[in-house]
């Protein structure tokens, strides 16, 4: 594939990327008027929330060695039609168990796009070229999320919650009809599905291995803070939740800045580019927990989010490396890692606010993102050899 057809399919790949990540986080500003439209509680409400999440974390394990059997492409080209089209299924809900059901087969199939995605990256680009890739898909992603309070919250203002899901599922359906176009098809690398065999010997692989805890720890601290931020600026501010929502796309700009610089920073810094990346984050995190100027707070979200895909683009592309004949089930074991260590802190770090001070929340991750850039340096030197 030439370096023009190469580029065409990032760009794809990163739209789709930035509406079906979007998609998951654009429910937050939703929830109230879900509640008040379906005559239930914010709590029941928040069950479609969790429907999707819970699809979405098993299906992850499920995709990347499909990918492997059939072809990336093709099961891309399939989550993405079915992530669009539940998405806008949900735009009709009537009640709560139809939300929840419509929500849970949207993440199935959101579940999908992103370790497929880089894995088919992973082998379409040549080594040198390969973070840089990663690095601009998975910044687009963080910036559908990062962006998508803002955006659901002011569809949801101007307009209605059904709008939100509709658009986003709407514009997910026109991506998917260009990748169906443009994205060449790829064959299968293994001849049999056999997903004992393949995640067995993933797991067996200890340099992958200690490359899946390390993004483990990641998510942990990156998505399981993340989640409250929005809360922890309004608190700060006292600014609503559209003027918050536009504050934390900063994060998600940083990551697409980020994602094109990273691989030319780790080629000048070598073995230290992980251990600045991390004491980076952790300073941004560390600052963001005192600060309540605007300006200081989007200076350290620009940090914690420049650490974020400078780490994550460098765990992702070295872990594809550990198996390069099955990056998608590599793909998949590391995607999972990254949602359920989210998962984990998100609820961690809720028992955190309902006791101690909001602010301990940032405090804690970024000593942990410290913490992770020298032992990302040790584990991905030691995947090298």
């Amino acid at each position: 594939m030439d370096y023009k057809k190469l580029n065409k399919m990032v760009f794809i790949l990163g739209i789709m990327a930035f509406f079906a990540n979007g998609d998951n986080y654009a429910v937050s500003p939703l929830l109230i008027d879900i509640s008040r439209d379906l005559n239930i509680s914010i709590g029941n409400a928040a069950l479609s929330v969790t429907a999707y999440m819970l699809t979405f974390g098993l299906f992850t394990i499920v995709f990347g060695p499909l990918g492997d059997r059939y072809g990336k492409t093709k099961i891309i080209n399939i989550t993405a039609f079915g992530t669009a089209i539940f998405s806008m299924l949900g735009a009709f809900a009537y009640n709560l168990p139809y939300l929840m059901a419509v929500r849970a087969l949207n993440g199935a199939f959101g579940a999908g796009i992103f370790p497929v995605t880089m894995a088919l990256i992973g082998e379409s680009f040549q080594p040198e070229k390969r973070q840089g890739a990663i690095g601009k898909v998975m910044g687009m992603m963080f910036l559908g999320g990062a962006s998508a309070t803002a955006v659901g919250g002011a569809i949801a203002y101007f307009g209605s919650w059904r709008w939100v899901y509709f658009i986003y599922g709407f514009a997910e359906f026109i991506i998917a009809l260009f990748m169906v176009k443009y994205l060449e098809k790829t064959p299968g690398v293994i001849d049999k599905l056999n997903f004992g065999r393949v995640y067995g010997e993933a797991l067996s692989n200890t340099k992958l291995i200690s490359i899946v805890g390390t993004i483990f720890l990641v998510g942990f601290s990156v998505f399981g803070s993340f989640t409250y931020s929005g809360k922890f600026v309004q608190d700060r501010t006292g600014y609503n939740i559209l003027i918050v929502g536009l504050i934390l796309t900063i994060y998600g700009i940083a990551t697409v800045i980020g994602g094109r610089k990273a691989p030319k920073l780790r080629i000048k810094m070598q073995n230290k580019f992980l251990v600045f990346a991390g004491v980076l984050g952790g300073v941004s995190l560390l600052l963001f927990s005192i600060s309540s100027l605007i300006i200081a707070i989007g200076v350290t979200l620009f940090g914690f989010g420049l650490s974020f895909v400078f780490l994550q683009s460098t765990l992702v592309s070295t872990a594809q490396e550990t198996m390069p004949k099955l990056r998608g089930t590599a793909m998949s074991l590391a995607s999972f890692n990254m949602f359920v260590g989210g998962a984990i802190g998100t609820t961690v770090n809720r028992q955190i606010l309902n006791n101690y001070k909001i602010s301990d929340i940032y405090l804690i991750a970024g000593v942990i993102l410290i913490i992770v850039g020298f032992l990302g340096r040790f584990v991905v030197i030691k995947a090298s050899k």
